[in-house]
């Protein structure tokens, strides 16, 4: 227990100088619409490069940071540095930023975005903000903000779908613009009667209260294929592309392409049959 605490300490220490000491980067992952294979999108996801431990994952310092309140700073880095990263990608696509509870609470979030906005030149419309459910924990905060950010311009999208203990009133209590389908589900998808069921449901209801779903973590060209037959409209993952630093996605855009060259072969292959024939993927 003391090595735990010691340890969590020294890194929640370093946290606080991250930023300063230039460790933090963020990595872009895209997200493709499953009926054309166009990339509509881009996520941004945080990394640390540790001086000590190396390259660390969002899992193993974003608790720290959001128990500390260390997270309302880190997120401001984010939105300023994502929109810088993306204002001058050639393109029209939508950048995703993840939001914590504490940011949603905290009403300095506005003033951060509408200054990321206004120093890039990127119109808030391309932004798109992810929640979950947590952020309704403090229900009137967190609407607030949320309502204060679409009246920017701003989509705003509630991920792990389908996790949560209240999923279905969770989407009766704001609208929301977009649905993340859970990677848990399109993990077991080809496998899972049940999982396919749950996918189903979760892209029929969406449609009907006329939100759009992206599924996350797609990893296998069948997860795709049935992700499309079962009506999904968006898909990120390992399969299309691992996330890459700003650089490897600016390089690409800058030569006509959307994604980096270490993109998928088959999928790319797939992709250009259908920009050639003009036509879209069919079921």
């Amino acid at each position: 227990l003391d090595r735990v605490a010691r340890e969590r300490l020294s890194l929640e220490l370093g946290l606080r100088e991250a930023v300063g000491r230039g460790q933090m980067l963020l990595h872009y992952q895209p997200i493709i619409a499953l009926q054309t294979g166009a990339t509509v999108g881009y996520e941004a996801l945080l990394r640390w490069q540790h001086p000590e431990r190396g390259m660390l994952m969002p899992a193993e310092f974003l608790p720290i940071a959001e128990a500390s309140g260390l997270i309302v700073a880190l997120g401001d880095w984010v939105i300023r540095r994502a929109v810088a990263d993306v204002a001058d990608w050639p393109g029209e696509f939508r950048l995703a930023l993840n939001l914590s509870p504490n940011q949603t609470r905290n009403s300095h979030l506005i003033a951060t975005v509408d200054a990321a906005l206004a120093a890039s030149g990127m119109p808030a419309h391309r932004l798109e903000f992810e929640i979950t459910e947590q952020v309704f924990h403090d229900a009137a905060a967190g609407s607030a903000i949320l309502d204060r950010l679409r009246d920017l311009g701003a989509a705003i999208a509630v991920a792990d779908f389908g996790t949560g203990y209240s999923s279905l009133s969770f989407l009766r209590r704001y609208r929301f613009d977009r649905v993340k389908i859970d990677r848990s589900f399109v993990r077991d998808i080809e496998t899972s009667d049940e999982a396919q069921a749950i996918v189903s449901a979760i892209t029929r209801l969406a449609q009907a209260l006329g939100m759009r779903t992206t599924a996350e973590g797609v990893e296998r060209p069948g997860q795709l294929d049935l992700l499309r037959k079962l009506g999904c409209d968006e898909a990120q993952g390992f399969l299309i592309l691992k996330p890459v630093e700003a650089a490897a996605i600016e390089q690409a855009r800058a030569g006509g392409q959307d994604l980096p060259s270490n993109e998928i072969e088959d999928y790319r292959e797939a992709r250009q049959a259908m920009a050639a024939s003009g036509g879209a993927m069919r079921n």
